[in-house]
């Protein structure tokens, strides 16, 4: 386990009810060349939404099911829909990163089978949204950050109104569930601080059971 994260003794902190950070757990000499393997077989696009308007950011995903958008709305599918192959296999240390993540945060028995990888340049944003495609919603969600910083943004049940904000940096980690599964949250980057390797890049990792 030490081979493939930080050492860190700080605990999780609750930043909103059911909503967890735990700073500086992923390391990024570790999972870059992992996620260089996964976007080799399956290169990052940029989806649309059913509307036909482009995605901020480019993506691509892993596991046994990858989240997708197209036409007909938002799914999970076994293939990738650019290549007609399998999405790559959920690499060991996503899975161990998220197991150990999801258990410091009160989450006992998480077992992600799918993984989102998003890649941001400075400038670029998620905008407020939920993250509802899964049928079960009693598990929570892991999300990476590697990279630059990027301002994460928690709304509530609402989008409407100011969101609580956070700073992420690099190897930060992020769990949230239970009642805050459904929250409504977005990433802006029009602040972002460079990384020394990855520069103006930031590479996200959404984990989650499908």
């Amino acid at each position: 386990m030490s081979d493939l994260f930080s050492q860190t003794d700080q605990l999780p902190e609750e930043l909103i009810k059911d909503v967890y950070l735990i700073r500086s757990l992923a390391r990024l000499d570790q999972l870059q060349p992992v996620i260089k393997q996964v976007i080799t077989q399956a290169p990052l696009r940029f989806m649309h939404t059913p509307g036909g308007k482009r995605l901020h950011i480019s993506m691509t995903n892993c596991g046994d099911l990858g989240w997708i958008s197209e036409p007909n709305g938002y799914r999970y599918a076994h293939r990738d829909p650019t290549s007609g192959k399998p999405w790559p296999q959920m690499p060991d240390a996503f899975r161990q990163l998220a197991r150990q993540a999801a258990t410091l945060c009160g989450f006992a028995g998480f077992d992600p089978n799918a993984c989102l990888v998003n890649h941001y340049q400075a400038g670029q944003e998620l905008t407020a949204h939920q993250d509802k495609n899964e049928p079960d919603l009693s598990q929570p969600i892991v999300s990476v950050s590697l990279g630059m910083s990027a301002r994460f943004q928690m709304y509530g049940d609402s989008r409407n109104g100011k969101p609580v904000e956070v700073e992420l940096y690099d190897g930060d980690v992020m769990v949230w569930g239970r009642t805050a599964r459904l929250i409504y949250h977005g990433v802006k980057t029009n602040r972002s601080i460079p990384h020394p390797q990855l520069g103006l890049h930031r590479f996200n990792l959404t984990l989650r059971q499908v």
